[in-house]
């Protein structure tokens, strides 16, 4: 499942986990005009941990998804 909201500088995307037991923790996605910030809590550290992606490199990553094992670049 998951939610997406749109704020007044970024929108926010929820992703919660709806596997089988255990559960991790939901992860957020931020997504401005500069950065896409993915976060996702950590109860074995106790803090929320976080990786920041230049908008190419969120666009390289959901083309990956859908494309079979190699190496591109895109245009």
């Amino acid at each position: 499942m998951f939610t997406i909201e749109h704020e007044f500088d970024a929108t926010v995307v929820t992703l919660v986990d709806e596997g089988t037991a255990p559960l991790l923790e939901d992860v957020t996605v931020h997504v401005t005009e500069t950065d896409v910030l993915l976060n996702q809590y950590d109860p074995r550290v106790d803090r929320v941990i976080s990786v920041r992606l230049s908008p190419c490199q969120w666009r390289d990553l959901t083309a990956a998804l859908n494309l079979p094992e190699g190496v591109y670049r895109a245009k």
